[in-house]
This record gives C-alpha cells, sequence and structure tokens, in this order.
C-alpha cells in the first residue's frame, strides 16, 4: 500500500508545475541532436547508434553524447535498461563546454548499487557536498542518495524522472524519491548520457521545460 501511495503522489507530483511542450529529445529512429564524444581514436558510429527505437551505447571506450541545445529549468525522463548485465554508466546534467571524457558537469549515476547517487564531475559542485577543512577534493566526488538503491534487473527497464530548477536537482528512480541536490554550480547546460564499462540501452528521452 505505501508503494501505491508513492507512486500515486509521485506521479501527481511530476505531472504538475508546468503547461509546455514536452520535446522527444530522442527520435526513435537516429542520434538527430546529439553529439557524440568517444575516448581516443575510436569512430564514435560504433559506440553510438539507434536501433529498434533505443538508443545503444556499447560502453567501451568511455564517452558520451550529449544534447545540441542546452537547458536549465526541466523536468527530465529516461527509460534504461542495461540488456546483458548491470554495469555502469550515468546521465549528465549540466554539462559544460569543452567536451572532454569527464566534462563539468553533475551525474545522475546508474551503476549497478548506487543508481541515484550524484556524482561531481570535473569541478562542479553542489550544497550537499562537504569538503572537511584542509581536505584535498577527490577526483569524483559523491553525494549518496538517499535509501537503497531500486534499479531493476538486467533486461528490465528503469525509469529516471529528474526535476532541474532553479540549481536543485530532485531525481526519482523507478517512482521512488532517491536524491535531492540544491545549490548548483552551474544551473543551466547540456544534458548527456554515458558510455562506461557495458552496454546500456535508453528509450523515451523526453524533456519538459519548467516555469523559471
Amino acid at each position: 500500500m505505501k508503494n501505491l501511495l508513492a507512486l500515486f503522489l509521485f506521479s501527481v507530483f511530476f505531472a504538475s508545475g508546468s503547461s509546455a511542450k514536452t520535446i522527444e529529445l530522442f527520435n526513435g529512429k537516429n542520434l538527430d541532436g546529439w553529439v557524440p564524444f568517444a575516448e581516443g581514436n575510436a569512430d564514435p558510429a560504433t559506440v553510438f547508434w539507434a536501433e529498434d527505437g533505443e538508443i545503444r551505447i556499447k560502453g567501451n571506450p568511455f564517452g558520451y553524447i550529449r544534447t545540441v541545445e542546452k537547458f536549465s529549468n526541466f523536468k527530465l525522463h529516461v527509460e534504461w535498461r542495461y540488456p546483458v548485465k548491470t554495469v555502469n554508466s550515468g546521465i549528465f546534467l549540466f554539462v559544460q563546454d569543452p567536451m572532454k571524457i569527464w566534462p563539468n558537469a553533475l551525474e545522475c549515476q546508474l551503476m549497478k548499487g548506487r543508481v541515484g547517487d550524484f556524482v561531481l564531475l570535473g569541478g562542479s559542485s553542489i550544497s550537499e557536498f562537504k569538503l572537511p577543512a584542509g581536505a584535498e577534493r577527490p577526483k569524483f566526488p559523491v553525494v549518496k542518495r538517499f535509501g537503497a538503491s531500486n534499479e531493476n534487473p538486467a533486461g528490465e527497464w528503469n525509469n529516471a524522472d529528474i526535476i532541474c530548477k532553479g540549481g536543485s536537482i530532485t531525481v526519482y528512480i523507478n517512482g521512488a524519491l532517491q536524491n535531492k541536490g540544491t545549490g548548483s554550480k552551474h544551473k543551466s547546460g547540456f544534458i548527456a548520457l554515458q558510455s562506461e564499462g557495458g552496454e546500456i540501452h535508453f528509450r523515451n528521452v523526453r524533456l519538459t521545460p519548467l516555469d523559471e
């Protein structure tokens, strides 16, 4: 009963707040509207491609595809699955130029057992990350999710619903609130889907702009 109530409240909350038209970031046919980046001299077409209405990402070499456009206040819906085994990937938010293997961005982690964690890439920051006095900043600072990771097994689809507004980032995974960050250093940027560690599929990548 609690799970049903949580899903209902989530659906009501996520449906409210804007009458703006939803933007299909992936057209289901090709990667128009996306810019690829792959480590080394890899041909991006062998790492990122569209097939059967899905974005498919090889996972090796490392890299990502990012949107052509920048976005600020929005609701983002992304569905993903690992076809063979749950490994590692992420959704990058507020990605900044230049394009490089670890851009300045906030990552919503999709790694097995850590889905919903925030990873602060390339100097990005949120208020919830506290660096002890005198300590050196880690290469990949993490702000952990609220509860246990609740991703589905390999082969099953998952839902990530992310609300970014005014420098706050709220993450729902499969309908459950998993994390919230505030005071983001960047409030606008590209959105990216990561290649890291293993094959992953994405579909129904949609964005709804929010009022400022």
